[in-house]
């Protein structure tokens, strides 16, 4: 019997509305897992140094909690594409590579892993389908937000019951980019111009990755919003890859964000 005991995640009210429809969610922290040095705490990243026993603990702790076998706690292969996949049955060890999980299968928990970059949880409770995204600056300026939403409405979702919450991620004030990111963004389209402000260093920016990614979404029919958690300040509570890269350590660890229909 399944019991939802484990490390307590944070959650979304808008995501915790659709609980009655059956839908549970949890933004995971680092807090409650069995790996040590870099990765204290909850480390769920496969793709990571860390010890492999810790990491296959960790996520069955998450799994428990989401209600579900450790072999239903789905994640893919990142690679900051817009790519979408279907989620019918868990896969094996070999990974599907994409950044985004939909489903209307009950008992499929789908997490997207981030350190830094976006998670996002979407639900519509009226037809009971839920996705995940891993919404990095790359994916969510190719799309992925909406190649998720688009997704879940070929499982019968209509955007406007639509709900997602950003989890969380890297805060404008500790992302600081170069002049050849922020032409990027200018260059797809001239209204992004405001998710930057300039820093102190000549040419430089501070990128508002949460408010652009909640905007994007807006403007795709969902009502959304974010948690506003910053994983590089938070040290005690997020895994932050920038962080890591700042301090010049050779690894960083991952938290999970995961959704699940439960079984009825």
């Amino acid at each position: 019997m399944l019991d939802h005991t484990g490390p307590e995640p944070l959650r979304s009210a808008r995501l915790d509305a659709a609980r009655r429809s059956g839908i549970r969610h949890g933004f995971f922290t680092r807090k409650g897992g069995v790996s040590d040095g870099l990765y204290a705490g909850l480390n769920v990243g496969m793709g990571s140094g860390d010890e492999r026993a810790s990491v296959t603990e960790n996520r069955a702790r998450v799994a428990r909690w989401m209600g579900v076998p450790t072999a239903s706690l789905v994640s893919v292969h990142q690679i900051h594409s817009a790519d979408v996949i279907v989620v019918t049955e868990p896969w094996g060890a070999e990974r599907p590579k994409a950044d985004a999980m939909v489903t209307a299968t009950p008992g499929r928990a789908i997490g997207v892993l981030a350190a830094d970059c976006g998670p996002v949880l979407f639900a519509d409770a009226e037809a009971r389908v839920i996705g995940a995204a891993h919404a990095g600056w790359k994916g969510a300026l190719t799309g992925v937000l909406e190649s998720t939403v688009a997704a879940m409405e070929t499982l019968g979702a209509k955007r406007g019951n639509i709900v997602a919450e950003l989890g969380p991620s890297i805060s404008r004030r500790n992302y600081e980019v170069g002049p050849e990111f922020v032409a990027r963004f200018v260059e797809a389209s001239p209204d992004n111009d405001r998710y930057f402000m300039p820093s102190p260093k000549p040419g430089h920016a501070w990128f508002d990755l949460n408010r652009y990614t909640v905007d994007r979404l807006n403007a795709a029919g969902v009502k959304a919003d974010f948690l506003d958690r910053c994983t590089y300040a938070e040290e005690e509570n997020f895994y932050s890859y920038r962080r890591a890269t700042h301090r010049g350590e050779p690894d960083y660890g991952r938290q999970i964000s995961a959704i699940v229909l439960e079984e009825r």
